[in-house]
């Protein structure tokens, strides 16, 4: 494969990640002010475990392509 094309892939990756995170802030924050708050807690722990492990997997993909 083309560096470029696995470049691209882990910038995607990246982004998917962030995605996720920002997914599950939002998720917590509004059943945060609908006073459930043990819900909250678990859509911002879910959002930040599998965005930060999609983020990750881009990073080390990144790093490994000697691109970082």
């Amino acid at each position: 494969m083309k560096k470029a094309t696995i470049w691209r892939f882990a910038k995607f990756l990246e982004l998917v990640g962030m995605c996720i995170v920002l997914a599950g802030l939002v998720m917590s924050i509004s059943l945060g002010m609908d006073e459930e708050g043990l819900k909250s807690m678990a859509y911002s722990g879910y959002g930040l475990i599998y965005g930060g492990l999609i983020f990750m997997a881009g990073y080390f993909l990144e790093r490994g392509m000697g691109a970082r």
